[in-house]
């Protein structure tokens, strides 16, 4: 970290914020358990000094150059600012629990999610939607869909993971390019869709599911028409 050479001293908000953000660059790569990666992200917020911040990055020395300094240029138009509100800690509960039995459970709008969210769709549908939700710096999302369904719907400045099994049924990520700048939280999905189906998709505050079809035709067609440019 910089600054923090040649002895020890009082940390700053900046110093503690920059090393959130390598620690979540490493997660990303998986270099980083989550139960490793949330227990230094802990520590990074409660720490007092840069040397206590140091020990928490000593065994990934070679992301601490690499990580980039965000920039108004560097992000999307679009995406002027990130949208997402980062939970403290203490804030953050450890589970909660979403069902949708022969019925319909929904979790929108401004709502906490905890580190370890289950999702059931029995019968039944669930929706679970972050977009203006204030999240944690890592949250996980275990999805259990049997002749039921579960939608997550994320925004698009975080880092989504997935990895789900689909048996007689679907778990589709409808995955986008994303613009997650340093220190975004990170929203790991799993689990299994049995006769049912789990899907992922990503979309603005305040877009609809035809707003999003019609932007992602308009990128699509960008994108296309940009190759032939050059």
């Amino acid at each position: 970290m910089s600054g923090a050479r040649g002895g020890s001293r009082p940390s700053s908000e900046s110093e503690r914020q920059e090393v959130v953000d390598i620690l979540c660059k490493a997660f990303a790569e998986d270099r980083l358990g989550v139960e490793e990666f949330e227990r230094r992200v802990d520590l990074a917020h409660r720490a007092h000094t840069t040397a206590e911040l140091d020990v928490l990055l000593r065994d990934l020395p070679k992301l601490r150059s690499d990580l980039p300094a965000p920039s108004p240029e560097s992000r999307s138009p679009s995406l002027p600012e990130s949208q997402w509100r980062l939970a403290e800690p203490d804030q953050v509960a450890e589970q909660n629990v979403v069902m949708g039995v022969l019925g319909g459970g929904v979790r929108k709008g401004s709502w906490r999610p905890a580190r370890y969210n289950y999702a059931v769709g029995f019968w039944g549908g669930v929706e679970m939607d972050f977009r203006e939700s204030v999240l944690p710096a890592f949250t996980e999302v275990r999805c259990f869909a049997m002749m039921g369904g579960v939608e997550i719907i994320v925004p698009p400045d975080v880092v989504v993971d997935t990895s789900g099994i689909g048996i007689l049924g679907g778990f589709e990520h409808r995955a986008e390019a994303q613009d997650a700048p340093p220190g975004a939280p990170v929203i790991r999905i799993t689990g299994l869709a049995f006769m049912g189906g789990v899907e992922v998709t990503v979309r603005h505050p305040g877009e609809t599911p035809g707003d999003a079809k019609r932007r992602r035709r308009l990128e699509r067609k960008e994108r296309r028409r940009l190759r032939r440019g050059r």
